[in-house]
């Protein structure tokens, strides 16, 4: 744990999307956390910087970083999905808490190697799994802790988005991982936040447009533990959004047809607005069911605290390797054209 007398020092590698528009602002909304280094290749990305957290040490490499670790308490990686595992452990030998942007790792092998090493150093490692402080996320929990639901037996979660043109993005390129990675891992874990642990998995993952390099549509079907079921979908390539989020239950059902507001407002520099209702179907019909605001900085907060005070961490690091095993199952079961057994 470090002082909780002085602020954390937080390093920030990579100055993206994830590391300038979500990371950066989320750690400075909170008290007690501070931004203290970035890191970035990119000579743009150096100058936004700069002019973004002005007291911040602003570095070329990661080696530059590690030189300089007396100077910060705590890394964030918010780098390209492939160099998360490497830039990881050495934060963690270098014993740095370090918090992860999702994917953890391409595999759950690799990501199982970053949570031994974490445990072998001593050092805390979570992961940004910044979608279970979604409005709707939080929403479904609280409705199926009260009981309004009964019994959750479905679950249906969608991040669709349409897309047409392949763009130069590195989300497109070979070695991102392509959509299951990137918005899957969301829909994955959000499924065994709410629903519990996975038993089995049937899914197809593709490749829909021309010119792409990677997949860009997939659907999962989770069995989870008890028989309640997960529907999945990811798509760049779907022209109909659908809903966001579904529950079925014995008792009743909801449904949130609009997406978290929370990434749109960071990326606009501006306040989330509130979030649309969704609605509760039981026996009399549908009625509008105000959805609680969407918190990440919630992640941040609870990072400090577990820094600072040894709370717990927001999200266990075996969480994220139980998902990289469900995702990697989805592949199995495409390729297969079978339903893949969880132990």
């Amino acid at each position: 744990m470090t002082s909780s007398a002085e602020p954390v020092r937080v390093a920030l590698l990579g100055y993206g999307l994830a590391g300038r528009l979500i990371h950066r602002p989320l750690v400075q909304s909170v008290d007690g956390l501070v931004v203290s280094h970035v890191v970035t290749s990119d000579n743009q990305r150096r100058a936004q910087a700069c002019a973004d957290v002005p007291l911040a040490q602003v570095l070329a490499t990661a080696d530059e970083l590690w030189s300089r670790s007396r100077e910060f308490d705590a890394v964030v990686v918010a780098t390209g999905n492939a160099v998360h595992v490497e830039h990881a452990a050495t934060a963690l030998r270098l014993g740095r808490p370090v918090v992860v942007d999702k994917p953890v790792a391409l595999t759950a092998q690799a990501a199982a190697g970053l949570v031994a090493l974490a445990g072998q150093t001593g050092t805390a490692l979570t992961v940004f799994h910044n979608r279970r402080w979604d409005s709707d996320t939080l929403t479904a929990a609280r409705l199926m802790s009260s009981g309004r639901l009964g019994q959750v037996h479905r679950l249906e979660s969608r991040f669709t988005r349409f897309r047409p043109l392949v763009a130069d993005r590195w989300r497109e390129r070979p070695g991102s991982g392509g959509i299951l990675l990137d918005l899957g891992t969301h829909l994955v874990d959000q499924a065994v936040h709410l629903m519990g642990p996975v038993t089995s998995v049937h899914a197809d993952v593709a490749t829909r447009r021309q010119g792409a390099l990677v997949d860009d549509d997939c659907m999962l079907e989770l069995t989870h533990f008890g028989g309640a079921r997960s529907t999945l979908w990811a798509s760049a390539a779907a022209p109909w959004p659908g809903p966001r989020l579904v529950l079925q239950g014995s008792k009743a059902g909801w449904v949130k047809h609009d997406l978290d507001g929370q990434e749109q407002a960071q990326r606009d520099a501006v306040p989330t607005p509130p979030e649309p209702p969704g609605t509760l179907w039981d026996h009399d019909g549908p009625h509008p069911l105000p959805s609680l605001p969407g918190d990440w900085a919630a992640f941040y907060r609870l990072w400090r605290d577990a820094l600072t005070v040894g709370a717990p961490l927001p999200v266990e690091a075996r969480d994220a390797v139980e998902v990289l095993r469900v995702l990697e199952a989805a592949r199995e079961s495409c390729d297969g054209g079978e339903v893949v057994t969880l132990s």
